[in-house]
């Protein structure tokens, strides 16, 4: 099947339909290697007089098999009077000797024959000889008893050889081919390759990941770590032994990392003290100090850290969103510690004190109580989180977005623990949009790369700039890399803005995922292909004949279904129109450093302030009330 490119897709000719069409033509070209071989033989290494009994040499065994004897013409060398005798090879040399009739004879006379008295070179007139006996003559006299397949040995090698090598290619494609037929072709869409056919065609310089199939990582290009990478799994199918792996390749090249590390594996790992690197926590006794009024360098980047701060879930009515993001926005203009910042959200005086006269005080009007208290409840939402903060009296360091935007030196890992994630939701949603925004400049020449590494982001919330992140970033050569398990739960925080932040990345690994819609979506992702199936029809009795059309249809290249049933540690790789299907080895922990270090506080809860619980009874003991005596006559009566 022949096919030629019209509108952007290969167009079949259904000829020839069926047939082992590339083994013939590797025979055929197997034979053509053997015909040309034996002619430069017999141009090159056979002498003038074997060239000439070479006819006679064949004839003779193969006409001896049916008939004893045939006519032929043997050349004789004569001294021109009485002396002759059958030519020998050492009487004769090329050349070119005139006959008085037929053709002149390819040869002349020798110096060695000149030397013996021979001056003439002549074929004698037909006559008959002994098939089988002038085949012995020819075979000992001339070709020193070597056969005819002998003399042509090194030729029927070669075309042999050729053959050889020919057939597992030539085979493979008829298998191919055959398949192809029955199956179908790809016509357009992406393809499924081996890691090594990935790392052939992409020839990437760039971060890779280390495969089980092939000994290079499949790599994707240097220019494309900007355009982010996208990493989906469920719990135990091998993300965060993908992100390992990169994280691997970051430190080794010197570039910076922020990592949201929500399960404190990646710190116990990674974290390097002596590379300046940072903890954000607040329960933790690494975390420096950090004020939310030393991020800001003009008053309107308060809204920013507002709108950060406060993405409250299942709020449907957007005023109550949007009016503490502004009364908290104003009340960042004061540069308030967060110390003063959760005493004013304590004390509705000091708030009112603060808004009164400005545009925002119709947000908490105390003529409209329903409204007021709404909006100051919602306010206070974020007080909880700034009150786990550190003082500056309780650490020393100090730590801004905006001045480590600068530097870029060191790692950033931000951590949480599970008993307090909803807590320091508010506070991590806040410092990954800092470092976002002031990121998004384009690096200078001394400035380092700094990769966004956010594994399990469904367990933050909304994060307003990330959708900033991932469309502009490329421009600033910071690449971000997401984890999670599926798409709803990219939906459910990020509503549209999920279609378009999913396709962004280019590098897109899928793992498994067991839930159906995820799956039906990671298929999608991935792409659906073009096939072309040869149809055949037979028609039998008076119309027996077979009739072949082309059928196309469009298909998922990976079923739903294949996702779902994925190993551990097994996955696609998508980049452009190539998908390579992988394995990968489990990375294990290294824990170098500890994941939490718990910080002194005196927020802890003391048993002591419950009551004591009553003895319980001794075995064999009932306890019985004073006044028992006073019920005796119930007692009786029981009785």
């Amino acid at each position: 099947m022949t096919a030629v490119q019209q509108w952007g897709r290969k167009e079949s000719i259904i000829w020839p339909p069926r047939g082992f069409y590339y083994t013939y033509g590797a025979i055929f070209l197997a034979i053509v290697a053997t015909g040309f071989l034996s002619y430069v033989h017999f141009e090159f290494a056979l002498s003038s007089l074997q060239q000439y009994y070479l006819p006679y040499y064949l004839r003779t065994e193969t006409a001896g098999l049916t008939h004893p004897a045939s006519m032929y013409q043997l050349v004789y060398v004569t001294d021109g009077q009485s002396r002759s005798r059958i030519a020998l090879d050492a009487d004769v040399r090329a050349g070119e000797t005139p006959q008085l009739s037929g053709r002149p004879l390819p040869f002349v006379l020798s110096a060695a024959a000149l030397a013996q008295g021979f001056r003439n070179l002549a074929r004698e007139p037909m006559r008959p000889y002994q098939n089988r006996g002038l085949h012995t003559w020819i075979a000992h006299w001339i070709y020193a008893d070597t056969s005819p397949t002998g003399i042509f040995a090194t030729p029927l090698y070669c075309g042999i050889l050729a053959l050889t090598l020919q057939l597992p290619f030539s085979i493979h494609r008829d298998i191919r081919r055959r398949k192809e037929l029955r199956y179908g072709r790809r016509l357009k869409g992406p393809i499924i390759v081996s890691p090594r056919q990935f790392a052939n065609a992409v020839a990437g310089d760039g971060i890779g990941i280390t495969t089980n199939d092939d000994s290079r990582p499949l790599r994707v290009p240097r220019n494309a770590e900007n355009k982010h990478f996208l990493v989906v799994g469920d719990t135990g199918s091998g993300k965060s032994s993908i992100i390992r792996q990169m994280l691997y390749q970051v430190a080794d090249r010197g570039d910076s990392a922020i990592v949201y590390d929500p399960a404190c594996e990646f710190v116990k790992q990674f974290y390097d003290e002596r590379r300046g690197d940072i903890v954000l926590n607040p329960l933790d006794a690494r975390m420096p100090y950090w004020n939310p009024s030393d991020e800001l360098r003009r008053k309107a980047e308060a809204k920013a850290l507002a709108v950060s701060l406060y993405q409250p879930e299942g709020v449907t009515n957007r005023f109550f969103v949007e009016a503490p993001q502004k009364i908290f926005a104003h009340l960042m203009t004061y540069l308030p510690t967060p110390e003063q910042l959760v005493s004013w959200m304590s004390n509705p005086a000091e708030i009112d004190r603060r808004i009164k006269g400005t545009e925002y005080w119709m947000l908490i009007d105390t003529k409209a109580p329903h409204q007021r208290t709404g909006v100051l409840g919602s306010l206070n939402m974020s007080a909880d989180s700034l009150r786990l903060l550190p003082s500056r009296e309780e650490v020393p360091a100090t730590w801004t977005a905006t001045k480590w935007a600068e530097t870029r030196q060191g790692w950033i890992f931000i951590t949480s623990r599970p008993t307090m994630r909803e807590a320091l939701r508010p506070l991590i949603s806040l410092w990954i949009d800092l470092l976002v925004l002031r990121l998004l400049n384009e690096p200078t020449q001394k400035q380092k790369p700094v990769w966004f590494v956010i594994d399990e982001l469904a367990s933050l919330q909304r994060l307003p700039q990330l959708h900033t992140a991932i469309t502009e970033n490329r421009k600033s050569q910071n690449p971000v890399v997401l984890g999670f398990q599926g798409r709803s739960q990219m939906e459910a925080r990020y509503g549209d803005d999920a279609e378009a932040m999913l396709s962004q990345p280019a590098t897109k690994i899928f793992l498994r995922t067991t839930e159906p819609r995820a799956a039906k979506w990671v298929s999608d992702a991935i792409g659906e292909i073009e096939i072309e199936r040869l149809r055949e029809t037979h028609y039998e009795g008076s119309r027996a004949g077979k009739n072949f059309a082309l059928d196309r249809q469009t298909e998922p290249l990976v079923m739903p279904s294949e996702i779902s049933g994925l190993d551990d540690l097994r996955g696609f790789l998508k980049y452009g129109n190539h998908v390579a299907r992988f394995s990968f080895p489990f990375i294990a922990l290294e824990e170098k450093h500890p994941g939490y270090v718990e910080r002194d506080m005196d927020d802890l809860i003391v048993s002591s302030t419950f009551p004591p619980a009553e003895p319980e009874p001794q075995p064999g003991h009932a306890l019985v009330p004073e006044n028992i005596g006073e019920h005796s006559g119930i007692d009786e009566g029981m009785e």
